[in-house]
């Protein structure tokens, strides 16, 4: 996917987090986060946007913090969220994808505001399906091909980091496979160290994760449960409790 193709659907996903935290409001429980509020929800997002503007906008290049998270609430609350949101959404329609920015996930798509664009938009696309569940009703459905690339992101970038709990005390093989996309299936290397995904099927494997890329990319983040596993189903209870972000 090309960066203007996530710059779009960061705006998109954005618009829609707000319109569904204010039919939910900012005192309703969001039940895919059971330890937040939708108020919280609007605060870390809005503070990771702000966060990954600045090191575009700012062509910075080394790690910082993000800035505290705001003590606000209800309409002032989602007039900040939005202003976050149209901040990003704007300083990464004005960059080229190659402008120098601090990134950090291993993986195909590392260079600064690329990574950004890519990174943003699958951080607004699961927190908007939070919000959505908070206000009930039918979620926004995901497209495939975003989808596939959220898994990728996910298997190829955050597990591949050293903060990763993914791991066995002896090498385990598990496959990931969304049935509705050619070529997109998954080999991911268990063992003490960090998980090694690798795209395609590469010999065998003890257990297999599938269903649509939707399904499988919110269920790999833990949203709604694996379509259908098969094989040795302790691989898929070890990601459930060990693959949350840390």
């Amino acid at each position: 996917m090309e960066t203007a193709e996530f710059v779009d659907i960061l705006s998109r996903e954005g618009a829609l987090l707000a319109a569904a935290a204010e039919a939910a409001g900012t005192d309703a429980k969001v039940p895919t986060c059971p330890d937040w509020q939708v108020r919280d929800l609007l605060r870390h997002t809005g503070a990771v946007h702000r966060w990954a503007a600045r090191f575009v906008a700012e062509g910075i290049t080394a790690p910082r913090p993000m800035d505290a998270e705001p003590d606000l609430d209800g309409e002032e609350l989602l007039d900040w969220y939005r202003d976050s949101h149209r901040r990003l959404v704007d300083t990464l329609a004005a960059a080229p994808p190659e402008a120098p920015a601090w990134t950090f996930l291993p993986g195909p798509v590392t260079s600064g505001a690329g990574f950004w664009a890519r990174r943003q938009a699958h951080e607004t696309a699961i927190h908007r399906y939070d919000a959505e569940t908070a206000r009930g009703g039918t979620p926004t459905p995901i497209g495939t091909r975003f989808a596939v690339d959220g898994v990728d992101e996910l298997l190829r970038g955050f597990h591949a980091r050293p903060k990763s709990r993914v791991r066995t005390d002896e090498p385990r093989v598990l496959r990931v496979r969304a049935t509705d996309a050619d070529d997109a299936v998954w080999t991911v290397r268990l063992s003490a160290e960090p998980p090694v995904a690798t795209p395609g099927a590469e010999g065998e494997a003890e257990t297999e994760l599938a269903g649509p890329a939707e399904r499988l990319y919110l269920a790999l983040w833990n949203r709604v449960p694996v379509p259908s596993v098969t094989g040795d189903p302790a691989l898929a209870d070890l990601w459930r409790e060990k693959s949350g972000i840390v």
